[in-house]
């Protein structure tokens, strides 16, 4: 990836979690009162999913935003109409629907941002501050100072740091609080809209880097429902888990091979960590590919009618 690749690259990576970040508080009033579910959960009495599963889920997260980088990278065209409507985001009127948007308007913010499409930049970046309001977190949201980086593709450091701060706030307060169903969500919606992008861009640009990001969304799939599962027990978590299954039955016969790498040591933000240099190798046929597709549009279509 060259270098400007490498920044757009980031300022997709910094919007997802400011995104994230901006939900994590999981829609409570200011006297911590849970509102707009939709089910049954109640804040209180939610039982906060263990860290090690969730940090999981958070480490492999970057999937689908590399997504959208491959897309630019392998010569696909930008299509406005793979995008998810704005004019739908009133109509999530429940903190449930709007964390779930809120995932998917933020893999379409990475999307655009990868072509340079900034007046839709920042129509959508309207949206996700305005269900981040609905979810009364908007206070977490430097909008203003987003929206100039953003557009400006400059300043990068700066739009990262505000970014990585703003997500170690929410998720510190999120635990706090034992709401991290929403932050579930989020990463759900972005998961979803990530690999909707990816199957439709194969079918008329059918690239096998494509085709092997579209297989090895399995795994991050199983972490994803692994964490759904928890709060089952609510009638919207047990629809979404059941729509989640009915994608992950065609995923069942896509194997993936986990090859393992030599660890390195990276600098990463002034401090050295250690890189894991695993890769994975999918075995994924077009049938198979098609098959997911289908599924995908048609959760998406659902989501879409909410």
């Amino acid at each position: 990836m060259n270098m400007m690749r490498k920044k757009i690259f980031f300022v997709f990576l910094a919007f997802v979690f400011v995104a994230f970040a901006a939900c994590s508080d999981g829609g409570t009033k200011d006297n911590g009162e849970e509102i707009g579910i939709g089910g049954t959960l109640e804040g209180n009495n939610i039982a906060p999913v263990d860290e090690e599963s969730m940090k999981e889920v958070v480490q492999n997260f970057p999937a689908p935003v590399e997504m959208a980088a491959l897309l630019d990278e392998v010569g696909a065209p930008f299509s406005n109409q793979m995008l998810f409507p704005t004019e739908n985001a009133d109509d999530y009127n429940t903190s449930f629907k709007q964390a779930i948007a809120l995932g998917i308007y933020s893999a379409d913010l990475g999307y655009m941002n990868i072509y340079s499409k900034t007046s839709s930049i920042i129509q959508y970046l309207t949206v996700i501050k305005r269900l981040a309001d609905d979810l009364r977190v908007g206070q977490y949201f430097d909008f203003q100072t987003l929206k100039s980086l953003a557009v400006s593709n400059e300043n990068l450091d700066t739009l990262m740091f505000l970014s990585v701060t703003s997500f170690n706030e929410m998720d510190d307060h999120l635990r706090q609080h034992n709401r991290s169903h929403l932050s579930a969500l989020v990463i759900t919606g972005v998961w979803l809209e990530g690999l909707y992008l990816a199957a439709k861009v194969y079918e008329d640009v059918p690239h096998i880097r494509i085709a092997e990001r579209i297989g090895d969304q399995k795994l991050l799939l199983e972490d994803i429902l692994d964490i759904l599962r928890k709060y089952d027990q609510d009638k919207n978590f047990a629809g979404t888990v059941k729509d989640l299954e009915y994608v992950y039955e065609v995923y069942k016969d896509v194997h993936i091979t986990i090859i393992p790498g030599k660890p390195t040591m990276v600098e990463q933000n002034g401090t050295f960590v250690i890189k894991q240099n695993e890769r994975s190798e999918v075995t994924i046929n077009d049938q198979q590919i098609v098959n997911i597709t289908e599924r995908v549009n048609e959760i998406r279509n659902k989501l879409i009618s909410l």
